[in-house]
């Protein structure tokens, strides 16, 4: 099924030639749509003026680093060959890489920021998801991984995520209300300080 799912995305790439630079595009350099969402993440959060969102938004690209942290061995583990790779035949718009194709590295921090953002602002959450399902079918579609891998990354990256976040929240949500005491404070939220004028 796996195969089959790639195998139609494939022919969709070959008979979609005006789509190939956009989606390959996106497929290479799309992680920057996500850290200008992160970055939002953090504008709206302190917005908020709220510590939960903030720590939230603090939380995203840690939380993003550690689930490719956890990535990495799980790929070596499992080792599967990229589809070029295992299938010479098909149309092949990725750069060829030797890495292991599952679970997918994009995937996997589109899945995390995605998290991430949710717990900061649903709506960011929503837009992020949306640029996640559009990475996980471009990877597929340059042919870098199978739909397994993609959906397997952002899922992991999610769980990694959302699973971290649960760990420190309370740690980092103190630390941001010493940090708020400091210089750094006009960094973190746009409230007034007590006891100012």
């Amino acid at each position: 099924m796996n195969t089959q799912l790639f195998l139609w995305v494939n022919d969709f790439a070959r008979g979609t030639p005006w789509l190939h630079a956009v989606v390959a595009g996106y497929a290479a350099y799309g992680l920057v749509v996500f850290a200008a969402l992160m970055v939002a993440g953090w504008w709206s959060a302190r917005g908020q003026a709220a510590v939960p969102a903030m720590a939230a938004a603090i939380w995203t690209p840690l939380g993003m680093l550690a689930a490719l942290g956890v990535n990495q061995p799980v790929a070596d583990l499992v080792g599967e060959a990229r589809p070029y790779a295992a299938m010479p035949g098909v149309l092949v718009l990725a750069h060829r890489s030797t890495d292991p194709s599952f679970p997918s590295d994009h995937a996997v921090m589109a899945g995390a920021v995605t998290a991430g953002l949710f717990l900061v602002r649903r709506s960011l959450g929503v837009i992020a998801g949306v640029a996640a399902v559009v990475m996980a079918f471009s990877r597929v579609y340059i042919a870098a991984h199978y739909p397994g891998d993609v959906l397997a990354g952002l899922a992991l990256g999610a769980v990694v995520s959302l699973a971290g976040y649960l760990v420190v929240r309370r740690p980092l949500e103190w630390l941001l209300r010493l940090a708020e005491r400091s210089p750094l404070r006009p960094l973190l939220t746009t409230a007034p300080q007590k006891g100012s004028a």
